[in-house]
């Protein structure tokens, strides 16, 4: 039988491990598939580049247009990145009635309800594993593992710089600008890492993953998101002192309790994660998932989520699922992936003041009687209850002292105004931090 023939847009960093990997397993993967797959054509601005990794195996071209016309070709792969002319692009492929395997979380997250449908209407598929936590196989997970199960939330730390930068925050004391710069010089952080520690880029994985989990459109939009460009070593300290760690967490959580309104919570922000809990032991780049679903209970999925061939290992892995429906019934091509354009939930995005969560508060005050009273007395009036109060040596001087209080659970509109009214005390003597904790479990 004939292979499969592909079509590659961009052989950049992915590209290359894709089509390296795919080459050097191709005997393995052709018996899983059950057929051949090859990339016969590759479209990459640098054309030499190109022509240097795939040697004679591919035809390279500057145009990816050149890709998707080619009669010839049955799945287009697309790792260009972005918004602009990888949507063109994908759209193209998809009128012309390719499959598509695409890495891009960006633009999935953003224009993703609209390529769905496209797909939809031209009986194509869109498959996408590589697009949330490279080589850990949580699409999949979500999609096929867990059918059986009704999903209660996800939490997942899924983005490896700033996850390496908590974990040498915590280990070695530093400041977050100096840890930056040391990612920066390892290559963990790019040049310009705003997408990464200001949460942008583990916002659009959780948008992706709340969509097949509960079956809505892709709202990235909708997304509450907080980087962690404004952490402080002392607070990473504090929190270890407490019994916790400090993480970024991707969270899609399904809220239906008695007296809220039922919809989804879509959030990335840091939070404190209690140290017994094995998410919060996740060190370094690495990633992990965390599901907690009704019949199978929670399950953790850890792993690369970043680099060449852990993220060619998913898209190679979505290349094997297209070859395999290929020769299905043609009526049933496209998998039911949780969100098809005709049966969407109509379950809402919630506000994040209708979030409930619990809260580490921080804050520097005057070291003097009647503080503590005031503040709790707020918090009370507010009907938030207090965990735990810890009280350290200010770093700035003796009348000074860092007030450290955990809360329980309250709705995050009463502590928006809980915090409005500590903060205007004359006793509390700079700008409150606040992070929110989830105990995951």
């Amino acid at each position: 039988m004939k292979p499969i023939q592909v079509g590659l847009l961009g052989i950049g960093t992915v590209g290359r491990g894709t089509f390296e990997v795919l080459l050097r397993n191709q005997e393995e993967i052709k018996r899983r598939a059950g057929r051949g797959i090859e990339i016969a054509m590759v479209a990459d601005l640098d054309t030499a580049r190109a022509q240097q990794v795939v040697g004679h195996h591919a035809k390279v071209v500057s145009n990816a247009q050149e890709v998707i016309d080619n009669p010839d070709i049955d799945i287009v792969i697309e790792l260009i990145g972005g918004y602009g002319i990888a949507k063109q692009l994908v759209m193209a492929a998809i009128e012309a009635g390719k499959h598509v395997v695409t890495a891009n979380k960006a633009l999935l997250a953003v224009h993703g309800t609209e390529i769905f449908a496209a797909a939809h209407r031209r009986g194509v598929m869109i498959c996408f594993e590589a697009a949330v936590a490279g080589g850990i196989p949580i699409i999949k997970a979500l999609r096929e593992g867990l059918t059986a199960n009704r999903i209660e939330w996800i939490a997942g730390i899924i983005n490896g710089t700033t996850n390496f930068i908590l974990s040498e925050m915590r280990d070695k004391g530093l400041a977050f600008d100096e840890v930056l710069k040391q990612a920066q010089a390892l290559g963990y952080a790019e040049a310009d890492p705003t997408f990464d520690i200001e949460g942008v880029d583990a916002a659009h994985k959780a948008t992706i993953m709340s969509a097949i989990a509960y079956g809505i459109p892709v709202q990235f939009e909708k997304a509450y998101v907080e980087g962690i460009s404004k952490l402080h070593a002392q607070d990473i300290r504090y929190a270890e002192q407490l019994g916790y760690r400090i993480k970024l967490l991707g969270i899609a959580k399904r809220v239906n309790a008695v007296g809220t309104r039922e919809g989804i919570e879509l959030r990335v922000h840091p939070c404190l994660v209690p140290t017994k809990r094995l998410i919060a032991n996740v060190e370094g780049a690495m990633n992990a998932v965390m599901i907690q679903a009704d019949a199978v209970g929670t399950t953790l999925y850890y792993g690369k989520g970043a680099g060449s061939e852990p993220t060619a290992s998913a898209v190679i892995a979505d290349l094997v699922d297209v070859t395999r429906l290929m020769t299905a019934d043609p009526l049933n091509r496209v998998p039911h992936l949780a969100f098809q354009p005709d049966s969407m939930s109509d379950l809402p995005i919630l506000s994040m003041d209708e979030v409930r969560t619990s809260y580490y508060l921080r804050l520097v005050v005057a070291d003097e009687a009647g503080v503590l009273a005031k503040i709790t007395g707020i918090l009370a009036q507010a009907e938030i209850s207090i965990d735990a109060v810890l009280q350290r040596p200010g770093s700035e001087s003796k009348q000074e002292t860092d007030l450290i209080i955990l809360t329980h659970t309250c709705l995050e509109a009463h502590m928006n105004a809980a915090m409005a009214s500590i903060q205007a005390l004359k006793s509390v003597l700079a700008p409150i931090v606040r992070i929110r904790k989830e105990e995951l479990s």
